[in-house]
């Protein structure tokens, strides 16, 4: 059995050059992939009963949850580096292949235009749908910057020491 490589050592499949990457692709999966599930269930069953702004507002917190998981699983998954760059890189290329999806399958399915359909959002729901892709890019980054700051302000706990480390 390998022994197991501490966090930013090089891989066998590519190296931390390339943690990015591999994190941001997985991170545009499984946001875009629970996006679509819950869209399953937003369009049939809540815009009926509750209008396209309700039901866009509705989804926005399980969407958010998704985020903070997705970036925290694929943060320790892909081993990205203690480094702000890495962190950011993968949110917004995740960002990107999300706005492509999003924006072509929208144009596929309704059979019009790209600019048809940022022009119809709701105000309302469609700033608050960019508020949220903002957090979606910037969320890897953000828990590391949290992470890092609990490990200045507490080492213990933010090594899951349980805050015994060094008390006698």
């Amino acid at each position: 059995m390998p022994a197991a490589r501490p966090p930013g050592a090089p891989a066998a499949d590519g190296g931390p050059g390339r943690a990015w990457l591999r994190a941001g692709l997985a991170y545009f999966g499984w946001v875009f992939g629970a996006g679509f599930l819950l869209g399953m269930v937003r369009v049939p069953l809540l815009v009926p009963q509750f209008g396209a702004r309700v039901a866009e507002l509705l989804e926005l917190p399980p969407m958010l949850l998704v985020i903070v998981l997705a970036a925290r699983h694929v943060r320790r998954a892909h081993r990205l580096p203690a480094r702000p760059g890495p962190h950011l890189a993968a949110g917004w290329l995740a960002l990107a292949l999300l706005a492509a999806a999003e924006l072509g399958l929208a144009a596929l399915l309704s059979g019009g235009s790209v600019a048809a359909y940022v022009a119809g959002r709701d105000p309302v729901s469609g700033t608050a749908y960019l508020l949220a892709l903002l957090a979606f890019a910037l969320m890897p980054w953000a828990l590391m910057a949290r992470q890092q700051r609990a490990a200045r302000v507490a080492p213990g706990v933010a090594h899951g020491c349980g805050g015994e480390a060094g008390a006698r």
